[in-house]
């Protein structure tokens, strides 16, 4: 059989086209239901039990497990899942991600094809792309990619050569069959290239259902490139997560353990695994075919899913019990840098922009939150400047003041150059309001930093000069910055809260405490400096720093608005 270059592009092409109505599908639904989605992945992970049926039940929905990985990485940064919570997770999506080879061997094997009615499919979606309404869009989205992925399934098994009966063609497969545990060895590393390769174990699991429906190869053989499928899946992942922050790379590397374990497991009982997986198809054919009655020729891709699916479930089960032993090893492996600079680098968006727009906003979220902290903290060192006496301390809290200025102006533009490159990308109307409000909320984030530093150079200059406040002033200050501190801790509640849920009446509260405040100490400042109080120098610089909280107190209220898009 002839076999030439051209016939090499169009597989080629075909798997494209797969791998690309597998992306907008999965994006479509991330768009129709992703907040819900990400709303269940941080409300039902109390225990392991149920992070496992939460990553299986969202990476079911939306057929892509990297993106469950996605979402569950940005809510074990945001504190909100601990890393043995999201190991558990993660072995759920193992177990999701089988659904796609269910469906392939279904509804793409039988005489019943999809493929069929892919492009009425795609002739009732298209012009729901015009309607106004966000959400019909996003639905017309996941029919469209759900169409295509299976006009790539029905151009890929054209393009693979039928080779059943020429034995000549299949003769170089005859070196490697007959090895035992060898031949299983070496289907496992083929298996983990070709997804490697296609950057996709849903590609990589077609091309083998699509290989062993054209008897290329045999079910062993199939199983084995299956379980290297499985390893290749997480090599990705970990290939990904090295430009990533030390979180993304204990998830990759838990995910790569858990895989490896299970390949390593299994290939000792693979034999005996796979005649129990032969016995048990008979009566579960029942049930499969009750589901699609015209399965014709699918028996093989069947009870490949059924290996899958059952491999996943067993090695979950297995290892489930493990997962602090996992979650210790992966902190062992991937240890923190430490230090404060670590502890103030950029953590949630240094992996680059994320698969969706909206999964990479949540990840802006938690960093630009990351950032109020910083902010805030500057009020506590500020306030203790206020008081120190000490030259040593004093000298190390106005550096301290300066590092966090410098660490402000880095976030504000590692922040804005994320969210620009995030502009580029498709959005709905919704979303681009979210991030011109992210947008907004930095710029004030950095001008509280520049206020902070700005009344920490007043006080350095005025203890430098030999000028003094009195009592008075300084308990003013002190209360001052006490109603700066409660606005604060306002602001950071908010920026943890989903926008529906902000209490702006509260932020308002705090500044309008702020306000009145200053109000007060002006009026009573005028009266002190013409009673002559205290010092004309020590004054002004009292002056120069209520009114500086009190511009902080504007900033601090504003970050509040743009959280609910008052901008």
């Amino acid at each position: 059989m002839d076999y030439d270059f051209f016939d090499v592009l169009k597989l080629i092409g075909a798997l494209g086209l797969f791998i690309f109505g597998m992306k907008v599908m999965s994006e479509g639904i991330q768009r129709v239901a992703g907040s819900k989605l990400r709303h269940i992945l941080g409300a039902m992970t109390s225990n392991r039990v149920k992070g496992v049926f939460t990553g299986f039940s969202t990476t079911a929905i939306i057929q892509s497990s990297s993106a469950t990985t996605v979402m569950v990485v940005s809510f074990v940064n945001a504190g909100l899942l601990k890393l043995r919570e999201a190991i558990g997770v993660i072995m759920g999506a193992n177990i999701g991600t089988t659904v796609t080879a269910w469906l392939i061997a279904i509804f793409a094997f039988g005489k019943f094809k999809i493929a069929a009615i892919a492009l009425p499919i795609i002739a009732i979606a298209f012009p729901m792309l015009f309607v106004k309404r966000e959400n019909f869009k996003n639905i017309a989205e996941v029919l469209i990619g759900f169409a295509i992925l299976f006009m790539g399934l029905e151009a890929l098994k054209d393009s693979v050569p039928d080779l059943q009966g020429n034995a000549d063609a299949l003769a170089f497969l005859s070196n490697w069959t007959n090895l035992g545990i060898g031949t299983t060895i070496i289907f496992v590393i083929v298996g983990t290239f070709i997804t490697l390769i296609v950057q996709s174990s849903s590609a990589a699991m077609a091309l083998t259902l699509t290989l062993l429906s054209k008897d290329i190869i045999t079910l062993d053989i199939a199983a084995a490139m299956v379980l290297g499928e499985n390893i290749g899946t997480t090599i990705t992942a970990n290939l990904a997560a090295m430009i990533a922050n030390v979180h993304a790379k204990r998830a990759a590397r838990a995910h790569l353990i858990f895989n490896v374990f299970g390949v390593i497991w299994m290939i000792i009982v693979f034999k005996p695994f796979l005649e129990v997986i032969e016995y048990i198809y008979g009566p579960f054919q029942t049930w499969v075919t009750s589901i699609n009655p015209n399965l014709g020729k699918g028996e093989s891709e069947l009870m490949l899913s059924l290996f899958h699916t059952s491999f996943n479930i067993i090695n979950t089960l297995l290892l489930v019990w493990f997962v602090d032993f996992i979650a210790k090893t992966v902190i062992k492996l991937v240890p923190s840098k430490g230090g404060e600079d670590d502890e103030f680098s950029l953590e949630y968006i240094g992996g680059g922009v994320m698969g969706t727009p909206e999964l990479s906003l949540l990840e802006a979220y938690k960093e630009v939150s990351k950032f109020g902290q910083i902010a805030a903290r500057m009020n506590g060192l500020v306030n203790r400047l206020l008081e120190s006496t000490d030259p040593k301390k004093r000298q190390k809290l106005v550096e301290k003041v300066g590092k966090y200025e410098e660490i402000t102006d880095n976030f504000e533009i590692e922040i804005a150059n994320y969210l620009t490159e995030l502009s580029k990308e498709e959005m709905s109307p919704s979303t681009s309001a979210r991030v011109r409000g992210l947008l907004s909320i930095t710029d004030d984030l950095e001008k509280i930093g520049d206020l902070y530093y700005q009344i920490t150079m007043n006080l350095e200059n005025k203890n430098n000069k030999k000028v003094y406040f009195v009592p008075r002033q300084r308990e003013s200050l002190k209360e001052m910055f006490g109603f700066v501190e409660e606005a604060l801790e306002v602001m950071l509640k908010n920026l943890d809260t989903p926008s529906s849920q902000v209490n702006i009446a509260e932020a308002e509260a705090a500044e309008d405490k702020i306000n009145m405040f200053r109000n007060e100490l002006r009026s009573r400042h005028l009266k002190d400096v013409e009673k002559s109080k205290y010092s004309v120098p020590s004054g002004m610089v009292y002056n120069d720093v209520f009114i500086a909280l009190e511009k902080i107190g504007d900033h601090i209220f504003a970050v509040s608005e743009g959280i609910i898009g008052r901008i």
